[in-house]
């Protein structure tokens, strides 16, 4: 069965922030940098597919809007 790449990346940003705090929470001082940029690029990948989500809806919204003026 093939899986949808957006499917898997829908469950890969939560996880990384999930191993991103699990790792900050449990290793020592030293070691806790390394799970910062983890953490980071899954709260991006989130706050990207928010805004892009956005962006769509406001350009669907202006298109309807344009069709109705036009009638």
């Amino acid at each position: 069965m093939k899986i949808k790449r957006r499917l898997i990346l829908s469950f890969v940003a939560p996880l990384m922030i999930f191993i991103s705090s699990m790792g900050l929470i449990l290793r020592d001082n030293t070691r806790k940098i390394f799970y910062f940029p983890l953490g980071l690029m899954g709260i991006s990948i989130i706050l990207e597919k928010d805004i892009k989500r956005r962006l769509d809806r406001k350009n669907i919204f202006k298109k309807i809007k344009s069709l109705q003026n036009n009638k």
